[in-house]
């Protein structure tokens, strides 16, 4: 894949600088917050009534406007994204109260995964922090010292169909439905919480509209928007030239500008995924909410300059990417493997 960015061997920016150039886009503004809500929300909830509405003419007609319905979930997930990071509004208390609302529409529990999102935020791109907020990545020698049956199953996982077709249905209707047993007694209860919330706004939904109008509305909704927010944290940390090295090795700053990439996208794909495409600055400086992310990029011609920019088209070559060749120090497809 040929991609315009910066080259892994370019000695980095000084991290003082990055952290000057950034400091003045990570102030949350309320307005613009509570702006960016209502309008995704009261789209979202026309989208829902427009595909209940639909049902009684065609299905395929539903099914067609689950997929902008669903693009407006994956912007509202960025927001839920932004509260975990207390970066959405500027109080912690707002962030926290309408993150949980968010994420009961996103079907995912707030505490739990802001706590393992942040885990991924301190250890992307460590070999020896792998398993937390993360896609299972394994290394060429790893990958080779499995047994059939294991590797097997890392296939199997790695398969973009099963990925990124069923990886959502299990990840956002199952998984985080139940507590990560190291984590917690309050992101125990956020598991709790979240899943009594969705159930009575289920049962409400359904009483008022219909169980399975419910399910033929809400299903196609979470499955496409879970596809494409699980494609965007792939190919934002899965491309050839990858940042990752060993604890003794790791750095912040590379893990943020080479193991995250600027996805530069379309700007209606850009809107919808909330600037998140933006990644290598998000990586940078959490704080930054997504509504600066891009006045933070075009104003600071050394993050430009060091960025790893990813089309569109060029994205779509990153699903074949399944291991990590440390002595290349790139990702590798299974088809590059050599036979042990």
């Amino acid at each position: 894949m040929n991609t315009p960015s910066a080259s892994p061997t370019t000695e980095l920016p000084n991290p003082r600088q990055l952290r000057s150039a950034l400091e003045p886009y990570a102030r949350p503004n309320k307005t613009v917050a509570v702006r960016q809500l209502i309008v995704s929300l009261a789209l979202y909830l026309l989208g829902w009534v427009a595909m209940y509405f639909s049902l009684s003419i065609s299905y395929w007609l539903t099914l067609l406007l689950a997929i902008p319905t669903a693009g407006l979930l994956v912007r509202i997930f960025i927001f839920f994204h932004d509260c975990g990071h207390n970066s959405f509004f500027p109080s912690k208390r707002a962030n926290k109260r309408v993150g949980f609302w968010l994420g009961v529409l996103v079907f995912t529990p707030s505490e739990q995964w802001w706590h393992a999102h942040a885990i991924h935020h301190a250890t992307s791109g460590n070999l020896e922090k792998r398993g937390i907020g993360d896609v299972d990545t394994k290394t060429v020698a790893e990958y080779q010292a499995l047994s059939p049956l294991q590797r097997l199953g890392y296939r199997l996982f790695r398969f973009p169909a099963i990925m990124f077709l069923l990886g959502p249905i299990w990840m956002f209707l199952i998984q985080h439905r139940f507590p990560i047993p190291k984590f917690g007694k309050k992101e125990t209860l956020s598991v709790l919480w979240t899943n009594l919330a969705i159930l009575a706004l289920a049962t409400a939904l359904s009483l008022l509209l219909g169980f399975w109008n419910y399910v033929l509305i809400q299903l196609p909704i979470i499955w496409i928007a879970g596809a494409a927010g699980i494609w965007l944290f792939f190919v934002q940390h899965q491309y050839p030239n990858v940042y990752w090295a060993h604890e003794g090795e790791w750095d912040y700053t590379a893990s943020a500008l080479r193991g995250a990439s600027y996805y530069q996208l379309p700007p209606l794909l850009q809107w919808f995924s909330g600037n998140i495409g933006f990644h290598q600055i998000h990586h940078l400086n959490p704080r930054i909410p997504n509504y600066a992310l891009a006045s933070a990029y075009h104003n600071n011609p050394i993050i430009q300059q060091h960025s790893i920019v990813i089309t569109l088209p060029q994205s779509l070559s990153c699903a074949k990417l399944a291991l990590y060749d440390e002595s290349q120090k790139r990702m590798i497809a299974f088809s590059e493997l050599s036979r042990p």
